[in-house]
């Protein structure tokens, strides 16, 4: 953290967010018996390993972790998966990320889903800043923020400096 970056949301608040996020995740899939979340590495997946532990809190749903592995300058590079395609045939996913900025990473996330059948698909962040240039929104979301372009959202999740900051 630099001092020229204003922190918006604490500690306790990341915390706060995360369950609630994890209770409409889990409200929205009350009758699956497992759930996969994916995240994208590398701030949306430690958001994802979160959600995970907040989940198995709160309900009986056998959750399936998946870390995603993509370049997010340039989506459209390959994409790789901790776990094979084929076995996530028919699943409900959540697919996490930390910042939903143009909506470019996740749109490209989404496809790469969309090779197999799935039960249905939905997105998580932390923070949507509303710049989307895709046709995709977060189904679950901590804040939304509108900021200008210029401006940058960082996301700590782990550490005394965890919370999330507007520079």
């Amino acid at each position: 953290m630099t001092k020229a970056q204003n922190k918006i949301k604490s500690a306790d608040d990341v915390k706060r967010i995360i369950h609630r996020i994890a209770y409409q995740i889990y409200e929205n899939n009350i009758n699956e018996t497992t759930l996969v979340v994916a995240g994208i590495s590398s701030g949306g997946n430690r958001m994802a390993q979160l959600l995970e532990e907040a989940l198995s809190e709160i309900s009986d749903l056998k959750v399936k972790h998946v870390t995603l592995i993509m370049d997010k300058k340039n989506p459209r590079n390959t994409i790789e998966s901790s776990i094979h395609l084929e076995d996530l045939i028919n699943e409900s996913i959540i697919i996490v990320d930390d910042v939903l900025n143009t909506g470019k990473t996740l749109i490209y996330a989404v496809n790469y889903f969309l090779k197999i059948p799935v039960s249905k698909i939905n997105t998580a962040v932390m923070v949507n800043r509303n710049h989307k240039n895709f046709p995709i929104k977060a189904d679950f979301k901590g804040i939304s923020l509108s900021t200008s372009i210029n401006e940058h959202v960082s996301v700590i999740l782990d550490g005394e400096n965890r919370g999330v900051y507007l520079s």
